[in-house]
């Protein structure tokens, strides 16, 4: 039998706001254990929250820029269950009456194909505790410095067929939260984290399957490893005469496999109900015409610039605007060049290989956009060769010194005097008299041979277009 996997996504984006969603507690990553966490975030008697107007702020910016309906009226309900992390017995979050709710992003998969998936609603809520399980003796540690950090919740509808339509969903997400400058994604500290529903149902069948949510994962890599094997553990229970248990289950990288949690709660286990310490929020057309005004140019946007503006491909594009940082670095390298696509390849190929093998993102770059952009300006100028540029690119990672300070001290101008490089061609055209006979019989292939002998007499300085273009006229 076929079957055909359905994927929805919840992602919890936590807001770059300095203060928690209903105190005045800290949310700045990596304090002590448990010195950020004030009486109203430890649910104490006698305290109330009070809402982070800039918290609202960020979810009306991001439910704007994804062409949602943002809510003139939402409302705060207390979600009830009783985890060790949460010592109100309760989470303040938003159920029927979101802040946002029927927006779509477009993401991009193979081939230039591209796909819309709808975003159901985006929530504010708040953040549990973290509980610690290691260096307590087969004790849990409770860190409350989290709770009551402000989170975003993104709820995707079914719509993704694949683990690659996930990730690249999840990715599209993550750059337009930090685009919006709401999120910082840094996922290593927990800022942004999905969990996954996933289903499978015969193909064709309409009536969506019995789903499994994975719980919590923080990175690209390990959502697709995960969805896999979820994806083939309902295929195996299915077709060996069981069925899929709606649950919550974790994902274990180190074993790869996916392990129950808990029974999967319905929105009735929880007794939602409104919050009565909190007032509804209440947003009129002057808010969301100001906050309008402060949507910075978007992803989509910016790559269909790129495409128009510089002639990039769509694939180039999409990757030089995919973070806000490169974009920035690109355009700041073809302002000193005035060669966009000279430029894109070098972004694209070293400087984000090296940076992707060396761990790290582009603001960390050890070669800086006006460094690249002055190398650049070399190859193009023809002061040095492609091949060259490779040893220039290698010396300002390694070091602070410029282009053109590398390229004067090693000595790796480039050979432009045709006379030079008509000298050697015309030497080793006569030290190979066997390979002249070949070419002039009719292997063309043995012109590679000619055009190496006269980079190896060069050490690679020779003009690759000159030599080319000589021994073309001298094998004649």
């Amino acid at each position: 039998m076929k079957w055909e996997v359905v994927i929805g996504l919840e992602i919890h984006a936590q807001l770059a706001t300095k203060s928690k969603i209903f105190s005045g507690a800290s949310t700045a990553y990596g304090a002590e254990a448990n010195t950020q966490a004030c009486a109203v975030d430890l649910g104490l008697p006698g305290v109330l929250p009070v809402l982070n107007a800039e918290a609202v702020r960020m979810a009306a910016k991001f439910g704007l820029a994804i062409g949602a309906n943002v809510a003139r009226r939402s409302i705060f309900a207390r979600k009830n269950y009783f985890y060790p992390d949460l010592p109100k017995g309760y989470q303040i979050s938003q159920y029927e009456l979101p802040i946002v709710e029927k927006g779509q992003i477009e993401i991009g998969l193979e081939d230039g194909v591209t796909k819309l998936i709808g975003i159901t609603r985006a929530h504010l809520e708040e953040d549990a505790g973290k509980s610690l399980h290691e260096d307590f003796h087969g004790l849990t540690g409770i860190d409350l410095n989290r709770a009551g950090t402000p989170l975003l919740e993104i709820v995707s509808e079914p719509d993704m067929r694949s683990a690659q339509e996930a990730v690249a969903y999840m990715k599209k997400i993550h750059s337009l939260v930090r685009y919006l400058d709401i999120c910082d994604g840094n996922m290593q500290e927990g800022s942004f984290r999905c969990d996954a529903n996933v289903s499978i149902r015969p193909q064709g069948q309409q009536r969506l399957g019995t789903r499994a949510e994975l719980k919590n994962i923080n990175s690209f890599r390990f959502v697709e490893r995960a969805i896999n094997v979820e994806i083939e553990r309902q295929i195996d229970v299915i077709e060996a005469g069981g069925e899929v248990r709606q649950e919550t289950r974790l994902y274990d990288a180190n074993k790869n496999e996916t392990r129950t949690m808990r029974a999967k709660e319905e929105a009735n286990d929880y007794r939602y109900f409104p919050d009565p310490d909190l007032l509804p929020v209440v947003l009129d057309e002057k808010y969301l015409d100001e906050v309008r005004a402060t949507l910075p140019e978007l992803p989509d946007q910016k790559q269909h610039r790129f495409e128009d503006e510089f002639n990039l491909s769509a694939y180039d594009a999409s990757v030089l605007t995919a973070s806000l940082e490169t974009a920035d670095y690109f355009e700041q390298v073809v302002k000193l060049t005035n060669e966009p696509k000279l430029s894109a390849n070098w972004i694209m190929g070293d400087l984000l290989g090296a940076l992707n093998k060396n761990d790290l993102g582009i603001e960390q770059s050890p070669v800086s956009a006006d460094r690249l952009g002055g190398m650049i300006k070399r190859i193009a100028d023809k002061t040095i060769s492609g091949k060259i540029a490779k040893a220039v690119f290698d010396a300002m990672w390694q070091g602070d010194a410029t282009a053109d300070a590398i390229i004067a001290s090693k000595g790796l101008q480039q050979i432009t005097d045709s006379g030079a490089i008509e000298k050697m061609i015309d030497d080793i055209i006569a030290n190979n008299p066997q390979q002249v006979a070949q070419y002039k019989s009719g292997k063309d292939k043995v012109f590679g041979f000619f055009v190496g002998q006269v980079m190896k007499q060069s050490k690679g300085k020779a003009n690759p277009q000159q030599v080319n273009e000589l021994l073309k006229h001298k094998l004649k």
